[in-house]
């Protein structure tokens, strides 16, 4: 099970599972584009998560292990990236 602090994104246990693979591919797609291929198991996980819940928590382990600076940027870039229309 995920941690207390894991429930943004992906790892949110109110989302459908047509949501939870949108936000698998679009954190996966940010650790990449953050970490290039220093973090291959993080992005891995998260493509494995898309099909398969169970990966979620190890995902999340992943993420929260990448170096301060790394992880800062994942979460500031995804949240930007996942922020609501506040204009809608």
């Amino acid at each position: 099970m995920t941690d207390h602090l894991d429930k943004w994104g992906p790892f949110s246990p109110a989302i459908k599972p047509a949501e939870r693979v949108a936000r698998c591919r679009g954190l996966a797609a940010v650790v990449h584009l953050i970490t290039g291929p220093r973090d291959n198991e993080a992005v891995r996980l998260l493509r494995v998560a898309e099909h398969d819940p169970s990966a979620l928590a190890e995902a999340a382990k992943a993420i929260n292990a990448l170096p301060t600076i790394d992880k800062r940027g994942v979460w500031a870039t995804y949240a930007t990236l996942t922020r609501p229309d506040r204009a809608a």
